[in-house]
């Protein structure tokens, strides 16, 4: 262990303020030039430019002359990224000095989306960007659009896990976010012919001048061997044999707070082979052998979340899972701790939030170190251990919570199985104590379950290790103590809190939607970015004609910016004049693509059906985004069908352009920051109890979206704050679901018994969109006929009902400006920095720096 923490990347020997290259240090480290910050970069448009200049001589080695878009981009993000490594470097020294409580934020995804926006925001340096840009005749909005976003996440939970860190940063937090350097992260979504295709994500091919590598700083990982006992000075003690190793290398990245001088850490890592080469197979002329071992190890970070419908892709997402928690908690160790540190006092000066169950492992991995290594005894290891770790749910499926097989922990990590064995088998001691023989309670209790096979339930090991288990919306929190985990909310009803989702609004207002943003600095002044709850202060401009035009106008610049994006980027054809009808998520049954689909579909059939006037049908552009997992048969069959509608719709002459269909692929956070300013209304419509909580329904509602939505996740908690006049909700309740599931949900009876989700569900099957192929949706079809898991069919009379509403609403200009007000002004409550002081009081129990 070391005092310098400069954290696994920025050794004293490397580090400018304290080092020679050749002599060892300048000053001794309380000397005042050793601890004054590096000098920041030029605050001035001529000393921007040099720093511009140089680094593309020097950096990329060419004049600007002969330099690439890619040279250009890569020296400006270098430019930027040295004003903000004075801050980093004085952020670090100040974290060593105090040796405050950090965060440790355990997350297998992060969704950063482009890092240059965010840190010239950040560092209020976008202006004199903008300004040096042009003094060399480039333009700044080119360079910002060749940066290529880290694809290291698959949805809300890394979007999420992004946000929270750059809350913690900008509220002056110690925090370190640890997770995964995946080499091609989520794929690249393309459609061939309608159906989803996917690619290799190459975010890494033209350079990342945001990460920081730090080889010399590389963790050793274990896998395999066994374990054995021996005699330990008369205690007889357990220790890991492995097998085999490799090494992690961590890359870190800068997460600067919002202009408050504040730089935390994100440190991904990175797999390597301890023996990455052999050079006498080589030379042998066995290439391939040769480079087996490195082959090996780099396919534990070679893409995030393994397809593991097979025994091979279970394996390496467990490969991938304890990597990089037992990087984390060596890393923290070794350059977080003193060397004569007491792990009692472990639990004051870190705490590891456990975003969901991926990076549980790492409380077998804690207690190892503490027992195996540090010689602790059972007992104060796991006080320690229990101290040190916070569990946060982020699912209502059963299915969603992790279990492994104890064949393949023991195979894999044989002594964190062990651990787990007694933890567990303390746990149930005490559980027998209170509840004496009731055998049904200690099963249902039990991290251990042997059916159908034996396997290992790490929700409840987290439930278990944790000092606080949180959900993340209030309907989702209850329902996690009623029903996903109601024996150990009995248990421990103090041990479950709530802590409700939020979005950064730095990034998700400021940075992607300056034309409100400038409206609202102009209203209410400067200092709403970190306070969100000011926005409460535009609720009286909603009667306010003069600010509603110029509210409307922002809306329109945004639509404008979407339809430009659009054509260039998909060759998308957008009309100028239509309600923007958005529906963006990960595609999964139970947020109901589908119920969405069948809407259009019916709207179409009664056109062609002559049902309909389509004067009459109010001009509107539904938009998806969507990827769906590459092993989710039905998730892609609902994309190509949402394709196969759009093509048939978009070309019908009988539409007449009322209706519109676009499903721009591969939607990221780079597209979501373009599409969700310019939504007018935010499709939100899952099955009530499915939604953990959701994360888009509040960006929507922050830039002025109206929500037609159901009472699940977060929407309960929107449609409260903004007012039903002004939330679009329909379908069931989680109690009535419940009570339609328990009187056994029969789908074909909604199907006969509606004449118009009848005919839009037969002009499906009747091959319409199929080029006469009645087969084609066939799985589709018979999906909603007789499963409909999801219960779309129950709840699409009452979303054509809302839908009518949010036509008349639309059509009142003045009176649908006065909800989208509303809805900004009242979702101040969803910032992330809302949700960092709630974990702050209620989970963490740590404070700012």
């Amino acid at each position: 262990m070391s005092a310098n923490i400069v954290p696994a990347g920025v050794p004293a020997d490397e580090n400018p303020l304290t080092a020679s290259h050749h002599h060892g240090p300048m000053f001794p480290p309380t000397h005042p030039l050793a601890l004054a910050p590096v000098a920041a970069a030029p605050h001035s448009v001529d000393g921007f430019v040099k720093e511009f200049l140089r680094e593309l001589n020097t950096g990329q080695g060419v004049a600007l002359s002969r330099s690439t878009v890619n040279d250009q981009y890569l020296a400006l993000a270098r430019t930027v990224r040295h004003y903000l490594m004075a801050r980093w470097l004085e952020t670090m020294r100040h974290q060593r000095a105090s040796k405050a409580k950090t965060i440790g934020y355990l997350s297998a995804e992060y969704l950063l989306g482009r890092q240059l926006g965010n840190a010239l925001l950040g560092t209020d340096l976008n202006e004199i960007a903008e300004n040096a840009m042009n003094a060399c005749g480039l333009d700044l909005a080119t360079l910002r659009a060749q940066e290529v976003e880290p694809g290291l996440g698959n949805g809300g939970l890394g979007r999420l896990a992004a946000c929270f860190i750059d809350s913690l940063a900008t509220m002056s937090v110690p925090c370190i976010g640890y997770g995964i350097r995946y080499e091609y992260g989520i794929f690249k979504q393309t459609f061939v012919d309608g159906r989803q295709v996917e690619q290799p994500d190459t975010w890494l091919a033209l350079g990342s001048p945001w990460e920081f590598p730090h080889p010399e700083a590389a963790v050793q990982v274990d896998f395999g061997g066994h374990t054995e006992t021996y005699d330990d000075e008369g205690t007889q003690r357990s220790r890991w044999v492995p097998s085999w190793n490799v090494l992690g290398i961590p890359y870190n990245y800068m997460v600067p707070g919002y202009q408050n001088g504040r730089v935390n850490t994100l440190r991904l890592w990175s797999a390597q082979a301890t023996k990455a080469f052999d050079l006498a197979i080589f030379n042998s002329g066995d290439y391939a052998e040769a480079v087996r071992a490195q082959t090996f190890a780099e396919n534990i970070t070679k893409v995030l979340y393994p397809e593991d419908s097979t025994p091979q892709g279970k394996e390496l997402r467990l490969q991938q899972q304890y990597f990089f928690v037992a990087c984390s908690i060596r890393d923290f160790i070794d350059q977080g701790l003193e060397d004569d540190f007491d792990w009692h006092d472990l639990p004051e000066r870190i705490i590891f939030q456990l975003n969901d169950t991926h990076p549980v492992i790492a409380v077998p991995e804690l207690m190892r170190v503490l027992v195996d290594e540090q010689k602790l005894e059972w007992d104060e290891a796991w006080e320690i251990t229990k101290q040190c770790f916070a569990y946060t749910c982020h699912t209502l499926l059963p299915e969603a919570l992790e279990v492994w097989p104890a064949e393949l922990l023991g195979r894999l990590l044989p002594r964190h199985l062990e651990i787990i064995y007694r933890i567990n088998d303390d746990f149930l001691a005490e559980v027998r104590q209170r509840y004496g023989d009731d055998e049904m309670k200690v099963r249902a209790m039990s991290i251990i379950t042997d059916f159908p096979s034996r396997q290992v339930r790490m929700a409840f090991l987290a439930t278990i290790a944790a000092t606080k288990v949180n959900g993340v919306a209030a309907l989702h929190s209850q329902l996690l103590r009623d029903k996903l985990l109601p024996a150990f909310s009995e248990y421990w009803p103090d041990k479950f809190t709530n802590v409700t989702n939020g979005v950064t609004p730095r990034r998700f207002i400021k940075l992607a939607n300056p034309a409100l943003s400038k409206l609202i600095t102009d209203t209410l002044g400067p200092g709403w970015v970190n306070d969100l709850d000011r926005l409460a202060e535009l609720e009286p401009f909603a009667e306010d004609e003069d600010f509603r035009q110029a509210f409307r106008d922002a809306k329109q610049a945004n639509k404008t910016r979407l339809i430009d994006l659009l054509q260039a980027r998909d060759g998308i054809d957008l009309p100028a004049d239509h309600l923007v009808d958005v529906m963006v998520k990960r595609l999964h049954e139970y947020k109901r693509q589908t119920l969405k689909v069948l809407h259009v579909v019916s709207l179409y059939e009664q056109i062609v059906s002559g049902e309909l006037d389509p004067a009459s049908v109010t001009p509107r552009t539904v938009i998806f985004g969507a990827k769906a997992a590459p092993g989710y048969r039905m998730a892609k069959e609902i994309i190509y069908l949402i394709n196969s509608v759009a093509t048939v719709i978009n070309a019908d002459p009988l539409v007449n352009g009322r209706i519109k269909l676009a499903f721009p692929a591969n939607y990221n956070v780079t597209l979501a920051e373009k599409l969700i300013p310019a939504a007018d209304l935010s499709e939100q419509i899952s099955l009530a109890g499915m939604e953990a909580s959701g994360t888009g329904n509040m960006k929507f509602a922050l830039n002025g979206a109206l929500t037609i939505g159901t009472d699940d996740g977060a929407n309960v908690e929107i449609r409260k704050l903004v007012g039903d006049a002004h939330f679009f909700g329909f379908g069931m309740t989680e109690p009535e679901v419940v009570e339609l599931q328990a009187g056994g949900y029969r789908p074909s009876e909604y199907y006969e018994s509606n004449p118009l989700l009848k005919r839009a569900i037969d002009l499906i099957a009747s091959g319409a969109f199929s080029n006469g192929d009645r087969g084609t949706f066939e799985p589709v079809v018979s999906n909603l006929l007789y499963e409909d898991r999801f219960m779309a069919l129950a709840d699409f009379q009452p979303y054509l009902e809302a839908q009518a509403k949010v036509e008349a609403a639309y059509a009142d200009v003045e009176g649908w400006t006065k909800s989208s007000i509303l809805n900004v002004a009242r979702s101040g409550f969803f910032s992330s920095d809302r949700s960092m002081r709630d974990y702050l009081s209620r989970i963490w129990r740590a404070s700012a720096v």
